[in-house]
């Protein structure tokens, strides 16, 4: 199954500190939105990705095509005129990741990752890469069997380099956090993590914790400019 979907709504389970330590960790977060507000991701942003992308093979046919199961809605390409400073790629060079940027928007408070999974999606209703205030939010797709290009991003540890590419050239990042949040955590936390009055950073997401049907969890990094 290609995972998923970073769910938004509620309270819920214990997180998993993967590395770093973000300085807003301890600032109380206000409830996330229960309803989706000028197009600002709310209850559910997606994220993730199982062989949902692909076909996957049957157990009880393997002589007819497969069909795919679960399949993630398509992602919401953004119609607005390209700008010289939208991200067009993301390289992660500890993992091995460089992968295309398409700009993407929320689909009823649920941001939804391109269903390529080689491919991740940037929010375009928030802030760009480089940008001095806000969180640029990038999301992409986790592939359990392997394929996706965010299938290793709870791998990073503070201090990784992350490298966003736009028409006017690379910006550096440097990785302050790491944390798995269980998915109902996340929901509480959704209004702090993806802020748009913070300092400039860049927040990258995916679906984490395969238990065979679903992806339990949401893999976040929080990386700032690099100085």
């Amino acid at each position: 199954m290609a995972g998923g979907y970073v769910q938004l709504k509620s309270s819920g389970d214990e997180d998993r500190r993967q590395a770093g330590a973000d300085p807003a960790t301890s600032a109380t977060a206000p409830a996330a939105p229960t309803t989706p507000t000028a197009g600002k991701p709310s209850a559910t942003g997606t994220v993730g990705a199982t062989s949902r992308g692909t076909p996957s093979a049957s157990s009880q046919n393997t002589s007819q095509p497969a069909t795919p199961r679960n399949s993630p809605p398509p992602e919401i390409r953004s119609t607005t005129r390209a700008q010289p400073g939208d991200p067009v790629r993301v390289s992660v060079p500890s993992l091995g990741v460089s992968a295309r940027v398409l700009s993407i928007r929320a689909r009823g408070g649920t941001l939804v990752p391109p269903s390529n999974p080689l491919l991740v999606g940037w929010w375009s209703d928030g802030a760009r890469p480089g940008a001095a205030k806000g969180s640029a939010i990038i999301t992409g797709h986790t592939v359990h069997t392997g394929g996706g290009a965010f299938d290793d991003l709870d791998r990073l540890a503070a201090g990784d380099t992350v490298s966003v590419t736009t028409k006017r050239g690379a910006i550096s990042y440097v990785v302050s956090s790491v944390t798995v949040y269980r998915k109902k955590t996340l929901a509480r936390q959704a209004a702090r993590l993806f802020d748009q009055s913070v300092p400039g950073r860049l927040v990258l997401v995916t679906c984490e914790d395969w238990d065979g049907t679903a992806y339990l969890s949401n893999a976040v990094v929080i990386a700032v400019p690099k100085r």
